[in-house]
């Protein structure tokens, strides 16, 4: 069960990671079986579509990313608990707010995360 303490810790170590650049670090919060939506999915790597299924999958997706926006900063606004899922909003690229459903498993690891932008 997530807590407001486990969110706050959370996000703010995921905005860090994201913000260092550190591919490795923002992976470490993910399950091997992860499932990630967000609508520039296609825009980025180049698909149709706009759900990448395993962290090889988001690895290579983020890494394009990072590659794409090499002045990437993350502005953490709030978190919002739920009992197995947050959400976490922020300022990111573009200076877009966003907001990220995280949903995680029994091992405290993000299973599913879907992205939602003020502007896509």
């Amino acid at each position: 069960m997530i807590d407001k303490k486990f969110a706050q810790e959370f996000a703010q170590e995921w905005v860090s990671a994201w913000n260092a650049h550190d591919l490795d670090a923002i992976l470490s919060h993910y399950s091997d079986d992860f499932e990630m939506t967000s609508p520039f999915i296609s825009s980025v790597a180049g698909g149709t579509g706009n759900t990448l299924k395993g962290k090889a999958a988001v690895a290579e997706y983020w890494k394009v990313a990072l590659e794409k926006f090499p002045d990437l900063k993350f502005e953490l606004s709030d978190v919002l608990v739920s009992q197995y899922s947050l959400i976490i909003h922020y300022r990111s690229v573009m200076n877009k707010m966003a907001a990220e459903i995280m949903m995680f498993g029994a091992d405290g690891e993000v299973v599913k995360s879907i992205a939602h932008y003020d502007e896509i």
